[in-house]
């Protein structure tokens, strides 16, 4: 049985989707960086490393506004002129 479950992540991310891109986004931070955030880990893979921090609530994400990012196709665009 793999630590943390599938079903206890989805409890923390709501897709699989959206769990796979974070816990590889920061496994290939933990890989360049070295940065640790929890004092012990049960995987030695950094992919594992990041589903445990998620389980632990130490890595979390959050969807960002459509004013945060601004739109692609916005009124002042110059795309298309």
């Amino acid at each position: 049985m793999l630590y943390p479950s599938i079903d206890s992540l989805l409890n923390k991310i709501d897709s699989k989707y959206s769990l796979v891109s974070v816990a590889a986004k920061r496994a290939r931070s933990m890989q360049q960086t070295r940065d640790e955030r929890l004092p012990k880990y049960v995987s030695y893979k950094h992919v594992g490393k990041a589903l445990e921090e998620i389980y632990s609530g130490e890595l979390t994400y959050r969807i960002p506004k459509k004013s945060e990012t601004g739109a692609v196709y916005g009124k002042d665009s110059n795309i298309g002129k």
